[in-house]
């Protein structure tokens, strides 16, 4: 039962840096609420989509978030977005 257990030790130890090592593949894009004009900064990543549905697609997608916060400022600026 020991070498079980050692066996699955290493195992979950091989795994987690695996997932370490590998690079986080993340992507964000801004989506802009129809009723209130708010503009929010959406992780693709989530496997969800965003709750109510009132809400479109307001750019492209960028790979980090301080990209996402630059399109969101921009918005701001240009009156795209009101908060």
């Amino acid at each position: 039962m020991r070498r079980i257990s050692v066996l699955c030790a290493a195992a979950g130890l091989a795994v987690t840096a695996f997932v370490a090592a590998s690079p986080a593949q993340a992507s964000y894009h801004l989506i802009r609420w129809q009723d209130t004009g708010l503009c929010q900064i959406w992780d693709e990543s989530i496997p969800t989509t965003p709750w109510p549905a009132g809400y479109h697609r307001a750019s492209a997608t960028v790979p980090t978030f301080i990209d996402a916060l630059a399109v969101k400022d921009t918005a701001l600026k240009n009156g795209h977005c009101k908060w």
